[in-house]
């Protein structure tokens, strides 16, 4: 699952230097077009973006970054053609199948957000296999949370749902919804917002991912597309976000 290609641990900051942030986020986006200005097919532009992922989160876990978030698969990105959605669950699979294999030596977390009830049978059985890998490793240890079938929107109606049957079958109150309360039907549960969104392909926009948990994350835009996507790249991001000035809706 780890990238062991990748040299020794970057030197963390000081104690005088503003510190990592603790949940990262990516909008894995750019691969379709990485491959069309190669001439490849599209699905090979999701191997390589599946490649980056495995490096940058092999990068992020050695410096000391706890969650890293990606957006893997959309609930709107069923509307792309049959054989690249056949690709990308391919990939997935392969993914999942040495995940299962290397999550307890690697001490890597892995967790899912989105509704899985569309995925391949195959596929869900893979991930809840690593979910329960899961339950048994340190919640110190690095967790890379994958978005599959995602949607910010799609999410909050779940939960919006759930809460609703809960109150209905008496075991909650309307009263008790809490801004917390809420956030504990979410995908997200026990996982701390993102303090860092970054969106590689140049594109300014949110794309409906993790809508809720955004609200005081910083974002970073690059126009380099995903598979290009680099531990420098990831730096760079990582600097803009040391130097962001963040005020919660205060002052300093």
């Amino acid at each position: 699952m780890l990238d062991r290609r990748q040299p020794g641990r970057r030197k963390l900051p000081q104690s005088n230097e503003a510190p990592l942030p603790e949940h990262i986020a990516i909008i894995m986006d750019g691969n379709g077009r990485w491959a069309v200005r190669q001439g490849l097919p599209r699905t090979a532009g999701h191997k390589a973006g599946a490649e980056t992922f495995r490096r940058i989160a092999t990068y992020c876990k050695n410096i000391g970054v706890k969650y890293l978030t990606v957006y893997a698969f959309s609930t709107e990105n069923w509307k792309r053609s049959e054989t690249e959605v056949s690709a990308i669950m391919g990939l997935l699979k392969r993914y999942l199948l040495e995940a299962v294999d290397t999550m307890e030596r690697d001490h890597i977390r892995l967790h899912f957000f989105g509704d899985m009830t569309p995925i391949p049978a195959e596929l869900q059985a893979l991930a809840r296999e690593t979910d329960e890998i899961t339950e048994h490793l340190s919640r110190d240890d690095f967790q890379a949370n994958v978005c599959l079938n995602y949607g910010g929107r799609d999410e909050i109606v779940r939960a919006a749902r759930q809460f609703a049957r809960d109150c209905a079958e008496g075991r909650r109150k309307p009263e008790d919804l809490t801004e917390a309360v809420f956030s504990g039907y979410l995908d997200s549960r026990g996982v701390p917002d993102p303090e860092l969104i970054i969106r590689p392909s140049g594109e300014l926009r949110i794309s409906n991912f993790l809508l809720w948990q955004c609200a005081y994350a910083e974002f970073y835009v690059t126009e380099t597309l995903w598979p290009d996507f680099d531990e420098a790249e990831l730096e760079r991001a990582l600097d803009a976000f040391r130097k962001r000035d963040r005020r919660f809706g205060g002052v300093k």
